[in-house]
């Protein structure tokens, strides 16, 4: 019998909510064969026990050994990281009115910082005289009211926001991610990376 290769495409941090951690549920499965592709993914990985959030962390490894107990004559290829993550999420009701109400929260908390943050820089480097300054450098007469310079940078300061956060409503303004995005992500990574390596120091990877 020709030996089929099955590759696996794992990725460093999966969520699940189901007790009974099946392969299919954290790893992309690929073979010729179709019908050992649905059998391997019904493998039962782990069974998380008790009725609250659990954080595990998998070697490789294990997956490989549990398909080679069931099909010892496939090649295995890995494609990923070494170690994973799998987090078991408790399934919860759907609560959309407390969603919006946390979104409404944090909106007001980033709306008002932000205008607080904005209105204390202006103060501190003096945006005003700025302007002024640089009002009657051009014009060569002081100005008494507000003029284009307050206007342009009353329209800028928004604008500046949107590009940075790079959405309006529920469209992105372009495909690019955003520094913040960038930052989120690294966070993501710095996060798996170390509980991966606490994992490994006190011999908590499920091998």
């Amino acid at each position: 019998m020709k030996a089929n290769t099955v590759y696996l495409k794992i990725g460093q941090n999966v969520q699940v909510v189901n007790k009974k951690i099946l392969l299919q549920d954290i790893a992309e499965i690929f073979s010729a064969d179709s019908n050992m592709v649905k059998e391997i993914g019904n493998i039962i990985l782990y069974t998380v026990k008790g009725n609250k959030d659990e954080t595990l962390v998998f070697s490789v490894i294990k997956v490989v050994s549990m398909i080679q107990k069931q099909y010892p004559d496939v090649t295995i290829q890995t494609i990923g990281e070494p170690e994973f993550i799998v987090e078991y999420k408790l399934p919860v009701p759907d609560k959309r009115w407390l969603e919006y109400t946390k979104l409404i929260f944090v909106a007001l908390i980033v709306f008002f910082g932000s205008a607080f943050t904005i209105m204390t820089f202006n103060t501190d480097v003096s945006v005003g005289d700025v302007f002024n300054d640089f009002y009657y450098l051009v014009t060569g007469v002081h100005k008494s009211d507000g003029s284009i310079l307050e206007i342009a940078y009353s329209i800028g300061i928004p604008i500046g926001i949107l590009g940075f956060y790079n959405h309006f409503k529920s469209s992105k303004i372009h495909d690019d991610p955003t520094p913040l995005h960038m930052e989120m992500r690294t966070f993501e990574e710095d996060l798996n990376n170390t509980i991966i390596t606490d994992s490994s120091r006190e011999g908590k990877i499920i091998k």
